[in-house]
């Protein structure tokens, strides 16, 4: 199948001033190196207005972050250092004097202690560690133009800034790697720092790898983007500044591990460029491609330069082209356009910045392959795909005749350890998320209807899916079990689910033990749109909710349910990819008691003709407990009792 060529040019709410799209070389996204530059200077540009006098902070528009106003200002900086560094270094610190001269003075100005501009110190565990990271890199690309001309004083107090940094508590995740690289950086200009304390961040890398280019984010099964564009990307990073001072067998073991990682990651991107919508920090949003440019960097990518950038531009063109950055040029705190649920308690204004990472690329020469290569198309424009994640516990699909990508999850939950528990994420705690919707965020405690499994309390309360038991990812399926925890139920009771995927259908293979009586209501996909509620479609045992464009949500209960109708709920302002939402549902009223099979269909796609086929889904349960399935195009598969 022919990849589908994108209409040029692209209209562009906020961005007017664009280079006109290149065909020739750009043939599906238009987009050139002059583009990312283009948008590069563009964010840049509109910070000047929220900088402090001496332009050692940017304190954005928003609610502040845990860490409150003065980290947060720092933080405004050190991102947007990072993404100057980039433009600074990708032209040679020609053209741009204005960002040479204005962060030279940033870094004057926030490290002295007598000034009103001056940056909060590093403290164990405290945000200013995070931004450290990004200083150090800045810092290192830039050296040439900004470091080498530092007044000595100004570069003592900076090494001093950093060294915070030596013997400091670090929490147990990525931000080990923020030591790693700040120390590494301090080392590289012969300040103080601690050999030891560098080397065991990267050893502790190595307890959280779990294979095939798969880390977890500190110990639990914590796996998401921070896999992308953390715990590959600054390993690459902390290279560049070590240079012969770095283990080349850490530095191959790295370069090995991303290579295996982006034959998996440059799936995870939708024809129209979205990345598929899981994990935190998803307002990072087109950080996501970090890792796309890394793999150039450290030639340590399977992929070939054209790909890369078709991959990257699409990305940063589809936020782009649904308003991002905003009308005044900044990165808001959310998805598209402003969506507080998508944050955490630890981001503030200028956290989205860490978008910065987008533009590594720019490290590379203009006459690059990846930058002038012609562009050619991602996996999921020209085939169906199907691709079995063991380490994570993920199964992810995807369709070319819609270029939706699908990814089933049955092993990433983001809680610690047992015996601790934690609150649900809608964000790790679906079955499913796509590069085409994002999951309902109600507000806490409740848990959303979409892609979930509950038992109903009397009240109507769902009970959390909590943590996931992974039971084996292979093939076409994907399988796990969790507890469903009924208030006054002590331990809970076991649900356990295998996912059989083939093109776009899911099914759900369900064994629910629960009390007699106890209603069990399952949602499908929910879809969104800004303009106007999505159509519901319902019937005996089944659900729909179909969007204007013709994206559809569809819910078939195949074994088990009761005939009763299905259900649309609608909901408003719960979703990123919409202000208007909704989850087509089915709900068996009793459980008869024990362990009781239900199989569902769970369809999302933009195809009609896959939507048409729906009638033609089957599925046989054994008197042993096994079911044999039937897909609607008549391919069948068979889950053992």
């Amino acid at each position: 199948m022919s990849a589908p060529h994108v209409s040029l040019p692209t209209h562009l709410p906020y961005l007017p001033q664009l280079p006109p799209p290149d065909p020739l070389t750009s043939p599906l996204t238009g987009w050139t190196r002059a583009h990312w530059e283009a948008i590069a200077d563009r964010l840049l540009d509109a910070l000047l207005p929220y900088a402090s006098p001496g332009m050692a902070q940017y304190r954005l528009p928003g609610p502040p972050s845990h860490s409150g106003p003065w980290s947060d200002g720092l933080e405004g900086f050190a991102r947007s250092f990072l993404l100057a560094a980039f433009r600074i270094a990708g032209s040679g610190g020609q053209g741009v004097p204005g960002l040479i001269e204005r962060y030279a003075a940033g870094l004057a100005a926030g490290t002295d202690p007598h000034s009103p501009d001056r940056w909060p110190p590093i403290t164990d565990r405290g945000q200013p560690m995070v931004e450290a990271a990004s200083l150090a890199i800045a810092l290192h690309e830039t050296r040439p133009w900004i470091w080498d001309r530092l007044d000595d004083r100004v570069r003592q107090r900076i090494a001093d800034w950093l060294g915070g940094f030596v013997g400091a508590v670090v929490n147990d995740s990525n931000w080990r790697l923020f030591q790693v690289i700040t120390e590494e950086f301090l080392a590289s200009v012969g300040a103080p720092h601690s050999r030891r304390e560098i080397d065991a961040g990267l050893a502790r890398l190595e307890d959280w790898y779990r294979g095939d280019g798969w880390y977890t984010d500190g110990d639990g099964r914590k796996f998401d983007y921070y896999n992308a564009w953390a715990l590959h990307l600054y390993p690459v990073l902390w290279a560049r500044i070590a240079g012969p001072r770095a283990d080349p067998g850490p530095v191959a073991a790295h370069r090995a591990r991303l290579r295996s990682f982006l034959h998996d990651h440059q799936h995870f991107f939708g024809a129209d460029g979205a990345p598929v919508h899981q994990g935190r920090s998803l307002t990072y949003r087109f950080a996501t491609t970090a890792p796309l440019w890394a793999g150039v960097l450290a030639d340590a990518t399977p992929l070939p330069p054209s790909r890369t950038r078709r991959l990257a531009s699409g990305a940063l063109r589809h936020f782009a082209e649904r308003g991002v950055p905003d009308e005044h040029g900044l990165l808001t705190l959310g998805w598209y356009g402003p969506f507080l649920p998508v944050t955490q308690r630890y981001s503030g204004p200028a956290s989205p910045y860490w978008a910065s990472k987008a533009f590594l690329g720019l490290l590379l020469p203009a006459d690059h392959p990846v930058w002038t290569a012609p562009e050619e198309p991602g996996p999921v424009e020209t085939a169906d795909v199907r691709l079995v994640l063991p380490a994570p516990g993920w199964l992810l699909h995807s369709t070319a005749t819609d270029g939706i990508v699908r990814l089933v999850n049955h092993g990433s939950d983001r809680l610690p350890p047992p015996p601790a528990q934690a609150q649900d994420s809608p964000h790790y705690a679906r079955f499913a998320y796509s590069s085409a919707t994002a999951p309902e965020t109600p507000p806490a405690p409740r848990t959303g209807p979409d892609n979930h499994i509950a038992l109903l309390a009397p009240d109507g309360t769902p009970t959390p899916r909590g943590r996931i038991h992974p039971l084996g990812a292979e093939g076409a399926r994907a399988a796990s079990w969790h507890r469903a925890l009924l208030p006054g139920s002590g331990e809970g009771h076991r649900i356990e689910t295998v996912s059989v995927v083939h093109g776009p259908w899911e099914v759900r293979v369900h064994r629910v033990d629960a009390p007699p009586g106890t209603p069990v209501r399952e949602g499908g996909w929910a879809v969104a749109d800004d303009t106007a509620p999505p159509t519901a479609r319902t019937g005996p045992g089944r659900a729909g909710a179909r969007r204007a464009d013709g994206l559809t949500s569809a819910l078939v209960g195949l074994h088990g349910w009761s005939d009763d109708e299905g259900t649309v709920v609608a909901a408003v302002g719960s979703n990123a990819y919409g202000h208007h939402s909704a989850t087509p549902l089915l709900t068996l009223p009793s459980h008869p008691g024990g362990t009781h099979l239900l199989v569902t269909l769970v369809v999302l796609s933009a195809d009609p003709a896959v939507h048409a086929l729906v009638e033609g889904a089957r599925v046989r349960a054994g008197a042993d407990g096994g079911v044999e399935i039937r897909f609607p195009d008549g391919t069948r598969e068979s889950v053992a009792p």
